[in-house]
């Protein structure tokens, strides 16, 4: 190997690494000062805790409600990417097979609404469900729906174009009808693009804090980052207790954390699929 080859590989993994640490040491902030009390937060706010005390924890999630949040954000979330999961996949493949000026039509509203920036139709759409008497969880998980097709049927699109018709043909020859074929046959063999529409879907909906903060709002059923937001104690009179707002952070993030670290392969051959069928 060449020294100038060595110089220019040396340099990629400095780089990557520089990378790596500058994306991880913000987690490792926030998990080593979950087990602090206020004044170690304050003194070393990098280093390693004296002792791991889970008391800040325990404290934390009894701040912010946590079983009754956690159920909530479940509920929504569970729901909401079902929905959006199985009106893409339908909603795409009826574009994809019955091709007219409709379904072209369609597809280039779907692909323009992901253009649209949520804030600019924040307060008619909030107005709306008001009016409406949508301003509760049904209400968020319809309005998460709506914004969630658009990509979605985005990434649907590209794959069940490169599915080929015949398999459809044999089904039906088979005598399946069109809920058979769709859920026996086809809808299988997009399964990396539903694992990946599941995750994104799911870890957008489960970290949001706008739309619940303005369709839910303070009432009885809040989520976490609702809980988190308006839990008094994490916001003091005299300064932020750091000691209860890391942990709070730490509990409201992991859950989603993991689901990515153990599923991001999926995620990164979902879309290359995707992009690449499409």
């Amino acid at each position: 190997m060449s020294a100038k080859k060595k110089l220019s590989q040396t340099m990629l993994y400095a780089v990557l690494g520089f990378v790596a640490v500058y994306t991880v040491f913000p987690i490792y902030f926030l998990f080593v000062n979950s087990f602090k009390s206020q004044k170690e937060i304050v003194a070393s706010p990098i280093a390693l805790p004296g002792s791991w005390n889970l008391k800040y924890l325990k404290s934390a999630a009894e701040q912010i409600n946590l079983l009754p949040s956690v159920a909530n954000t479940l509920i929504i979330t569970v729901i909401s990417v079902a929905l959006i999961v199985l009106i893409s996949a339908v909603t795409a493949w009826m574009m994809v097979r019955y091709k007219s000026k409709g379904s072209s039509f369609l597809f280039l509203a779907f692909t323009a609404a992901m253009l649209v920036p949520f804030q600019s139709v924040m307060y008619p759409l909030v107005s709306l469900m008001e009016n409406l008497g949508l301003k509760n969880m049904g209400g968020l998980i319809l309005m998460y729906c709506g914004f969630g097709l658009s990509m979605t049927v985005f990434l649907y699109h590209g794959f069940f174009k490169g599915i080929p018709i015949a398999l459809e043909e044999a089904a039906v020859i088979d005598g399946a009808n069109i809920f058979q074929m769709f859920f026996k046959i086809v809808f299988p063999m997009v399964k990396p693009i539903t694992v990946t529409a599941i995750i994104t879907n799911a870890m957008w909906i489960w970290n949001d804090y706008l739309l619940p903060f303005l369709i839910i709002g303070n009432n009885d059923k809040k989520t976490l980052t609702l809980s988190l937001y308006y839990a008094k104690s994490l916001s003091g009179q005299y300064g932020n207790p750091w000691e209860l707002i890391f942990p709070a952070v730490l509990i409201c993030a992991v859950p989603i954390l993991v689901v990515f670290i153990f599923l991001q392969k999926n995620i990164i051959e979902g879309i290359a699929a995707g992009a690449v069928k499409g």
